[in-house]
Order: C-alpha cells, then sequence, then structure tokens
C-alpha cells in the first residue's frame, strides 16, 4: 500500500482561545498517523507604529526596545504553548515547523501558504458579530477568499 501523502497543515494561532482550539482539532481530526504530515504553526506579529508622545516627542530607544521585547515575548509564548499542545495532543512524530512574520495577519498568512504551498489553512473564528466585523474586518473571511488551498475555520 503506498503512503499517504505529506501534507502541509498550515495553523494561524494568536493570543485568542479559538486560534488554540483551531490547532487542538486539527491535531485530532487532520494529522494522518499513517503519513508524515508536518503542522506549521503561523504567527503574525503587528507591525510597530511609529510612537508620539502628545508633546510630539518620539519615545525614547529605551522605550522602542522595550516595547519589542513585549512584541517578541509576546510571539514566542504564543508559539510555546502552541507546540507544547502539538506534543501532548498530536502523535509524537508529529513535525512541527513554525514561521513568525510581521504584518497585517490577513497578508502574512495569505502569503505564507501560498508560499508553502500549504494543502489546508486552519484557522480559529473570533466570532465578531456583523457590525464589528464590517468596520474591522475578519481575517479568516479574508484568508478564505484569497487563498489557493482549502480553508477550515
Amino acid at each position: 500500500m503506498a503512503d499517504a501523502k505529506e501534507r502541509k497543515i498550515l495553523v494561524a494561532v494568536d493570543e485568542g482561545l479559538e486560534s488554540m482550539y483551531a490547532l487542538s482539532w486539527s491535531l485530532h481530526n487532520l494529522i494522518s498517523q499513517t503519513s508524515s504530515d508536518t503542522i506549521i504553526l503561523i504567527y503574525a506579529k503587528p507591525p510597530r507604529t511609529v510612537y508620539t508622545s502628545p508633546d510630539g516627542y518620539l519615545f525614547s530607544p529605551d522605550m522602542l526596545a522595550s516595547i519589542d521585547k513585549c512584541r517578541n515575548d509576546l510571539a514566542s509564548s504564543i508559539i510555546e504553548k502552541a507546540k507544547k499542545m502539538c506534543r501532548e495532543q498530536g502523535d509524537n512524530e508529529v513535525k512541527v515547523e513554525v514561521i513568525i512574520e510581521t504584518g497585517d495577519p490577513r497578508d502574512v498568512i495569505c502569503q505564507a501558504a501560498d508560499k508553502i504551498h500549504a494543502d489546508v489553512l486552519v484557522m480559529g473564528s473570533h466570532g465578531y458579530g456583523l457590525i464589528k466585523r464590517a468596520f474591522l474586518g475578519s481575517v479568516s473571511n479574508h484568508c478564505a477568499q484569497n487563498v489557493k488551498c482549502p480553508v477550515l475555520i
């Protein structure tokens, strides 16, 4: 019997519980025990904005370094939590890769899905209502309309 195709399963993770649920669901429902699927965790760090104080001065380099450290620590924490879930809930042999990019999550996730030729993109839904989604936009909706692979939300 031929081996099942190796699949690249791209899972978008962030600080929300929804993304961790999506990862857990993927580990239980998508990973094949007879293949060497790869879970690719993607986290999009928002771009750093130009910070100014009320009197028009830029924050000090030390303050900007502190902000960057917090952003990097958050990214590391989220990825470590996701990797731990992969170890605990998935098959011990599941391969995990990580992509951390800076930018709008809509662009980062869509570009990564195309670049790595993902077989499927899995995302959690924040459950925004119609009004909030209209103003904020929906990352999952944008990705569902713009990536070439199937999208599970």
